[in-house]
């Protein structure tokens, strides 16, 4: 296939309307979701408890076993980790279609196509959130697609080679990809974090401008008073729990 090398990257109000979408993406999508998940944690079966495990993190973190250290143990990874992770990669098709619109690929099993700033050509292209973020099944169904697409492209005469059908992880770096995408790599290309962005708008700094700005939407946000709150909510629960003095007080966290 054909390209053309120095491709010029996107002018600078394109990156920009990017990264406003981004931006804008986060507060209508993400916080939201994110603030509602959180009110959710105040009742222990929202949680999968391990009595193995949930007072050894609780003192491993605090130094205590009270239900208030117990209840921080359970809520700090889930909001932080699983909760966030989790509405993000549930989100990503969304992003695609409203951020990276002007990218939309009408070809099935494809995200996004673009012409790689790097080397110039036309680049058909799944996206994934993280370098951790899909299961073997995954691997199989992403090889069958871009399969799918060559085989297309040889009935009405075209032509695309292995390394114009690619995966664009969000996130990372190379030597953090599971092994899951080096499977993939091994056939078609897995570009993740600064290089995907840099392919993409043919800015090398547009990952680390982009991942600022959703930064700074972070800083429109502070839930640290309903985070305090489940967390006493969820403690008065856990009082009640068999291995706790009856009557366990909880107190506001210290």
């Amino acid at each position: 296939m054909e390209s053309n090398k120095g491709q010029a990257g996107l002018k600078h109000d394109e990156l920009n309307e990017i990264i406003d979408k981004a931006k804008e993406f986060f507060r209508k999508e993400i916080a939201p979701r994110h603030v509602e998940n959180t009110k959710k944690l105040t009742k222990l079966k929202e949680f999968n408890l391990n009595p193995f495990l949930d007072k050894y993190k609780a003192s491993f973190l605090t130094g205590s076993v009270d239900p208030i250290s117990v209840a921080k143990a359970l809520v700090y990874p889930r909001i932080l980790g699983t909760s966030i992770n989790t509405t993000f990669g549930n989100k990503l098709q969304l992003f695609c279609s409203e951020v990276l619109e002007g990218f939309k690929s009408t070809t099935s099993g494809i995200d996004i196509e673009f012409i790689d700033k790097i080397d110039g050509a036309r680049k058909y292209c799944q996206i994934k959130a993280g370098p951790n973020t899909i299961n073997r099944d995954d691997v199989e169904s992403i090889k069958g697609h871009f399969s799918g697409v060559r085989n297309l492209a040889r009935t009405n005469g075209q032509r695309i080679a292995l390394d114009d059908l690619v995966v664009g992880v969000f996130y990372g770096t190379k030597r953090e990809l599971s092994g899951h995408y080096k499977r993939i790599n091994e056939d078609y290309p897995v570009i993740i974090g600064e290089e995907f962005w840099h392919r993409l708008t043919g800015d090398p700094d547009f990952y680390d401008k982009l991942t600022d700005a959703i930064g700074q939407v972070a800083s429109e946000y502070d839930s640290s008073e309903l985070i305090e709150q489940v967390i006493i909510e969820l403690a008065k629960e856990i009082a009640k729990m068999e291995g706790f003095e009856p009557e366990s007080p909880v107190t506001e966290i210290r």
